[in-house]
């Protein structure tokens, strides 16, 4: 790392002691956003320097001369986190998890269940044998969590919540944050409403989310008065830009053209992306021939059309499950009445870009919707 990025962030890490009189290096590191182990290297050579006052767990700013400083509190709460991935969709919510658990003084340990289901009981197994305090999971398929994962989880004794999933019972009291998809697809189809459009066709890739984007979907057709019968077509999650998935793109644009639609949802924004190349290569293009709005909001902006896209809350999302979690570990150390159970919906944002024929707006994202 050049030098002058060295000095830029050891600056911003002595400001930030100075503005908070002490700050834990779990903090510091989430500020900064970096490793603890880039803050403590950074520490120990500003303390060379007589810029700052280490102490256990943290460091004080040079001027703080108390007679015995306090040590900063250690760590009191270890999170299990098990998602499918670290990539696509769940960076977001991993660094929300990360930030609440920074800020609440506890620490994370992630198991990777790399979307096969068997590995679910293995990740459970191995991060209670860690000594987690408790665990959040997004289990690899569907939302809603498989009964033997559920009951895994149970057996564990430790408290638990749940991350885009629901309980396989829907009347267990289980805790859980999730995006309100269905909300999201409404959005979409509401703007595409707006913009004069009668019909609006949906694409799905056979992902977890694909069943609530379909029932989103049929309720905003029927609730807005749209056009019934328009085209959705689901791929079955072919690898990305295959010779298998191709010949969806073109089914889909086929009953487009066929049905006179000219507006789609498209999940993801991989399949946006590629649904606009084959658009390109019959010489159609968005938002003209058929506007586009996509799903996830990853890789959106990026594309040759800029593409209007449904923003899931995920850092929020992730953050929001990790206060749920730390909330009744809170209560189990101090041995106090646990709050009830709660179950937090969170609605997306529309991203409005080119592709759906629209001026561009800034992004806004609405404020958390909490259903007990």
């Amino acid at each position: 790392m050049p030098d002058v990025l060295v000095d830029s962030r050891r600056r911003q890490l002595v400001g930030a002691l100075e503005a908070s009189g002490g700050r834990k290096v779990v903090d510091l590191a989430a500020l900064l956003r970096v490793s603890r182990a880039t803050v403590r290297r950074d520490l120990i050579d500003l303390e060379r320097r007589g810029l700052v006052v280490r102490v256990r767990g943290g460091a004080l700013p040079a001027d703080t001369t108390p007679p015995s400083p306090a040590p900063l509190p250690a760590e009191t709460h270890v999170i299990g986190l098990i998602v499918p991935s670290a990539s696509y969709y769940y960076p977001q919510v991993i660094d929300g998890v990360q930030t609440e658990a920074a800020r609440r003084g506890a620490r994370v340990v992630i198991g990777l269940s790399g979307y096969a289901h068997e590995h679910d009981a293995q990740r459970i197994d191995e991060l209670h044998r860690s000594g987690a305090s408790g665990l959040l999971i997004a289990s690899p398929h569907g939302h809603g969590l498989a009964p033997d994962t559920y009951a895994r989880l149970a057996a564990t004794g430790l408290p638990f919540a749940l991350i885009e999933r629901r309980p396989p019972n829907p009347f267990l009291p289980c805790e859980f944050a999730v995006t309100d998809h269905r909300q999201g697809v409404y959005a979409a189809i509401r703007h595409f409403a707006e913009l004069g459009h009668e019909g609006v066709a949906l694409f799905t890739n056979g992902s977890p989310t694909a069943a609530l984007l379909r029932q989103g979907h049929s309720a905003a057709v029927r609730h807005l008065g749209l056009t019934p019968g328009v085209p959705v077509v689901d791929s079955g999650r072919p690898a990305q830009g295959s010779t298998e998935a191709a010949p969806h793109y073109d089914v889909f644009l086929d009953a487009c053209r066929d049905t006179g639609v000219r507006a789609a949802l498209v999940h993801s924004d991989h399949d946006a992306i590629e649904l606009l190349r084959r658009m390109a290569s019959r010489g159609l293009r968005a938002p003209d021939d058929l506007a586009l709005i996509a799903y996830d909001d990853e890789i959106a902006e990026l594309a040759d059309v800029p593409l209007t896209a449904v923003a899931p809350p995920k850092h929020a999302v992730g953050s929001q499950a990790a206060a749920l979690l730390l909330d009744r570990l809170d209560h189990a150390a101090r041995g106090t009445t646990p709050a009830p159970v709660r179950q937090v919906h969170l609605q997306p944002s529309l991203v409005v870009r080119a592709s759906c024929g629209a001026r561009p707006t800034a992004r806004t994202a609405p404020p958390p919707s909490t259903k007990e």
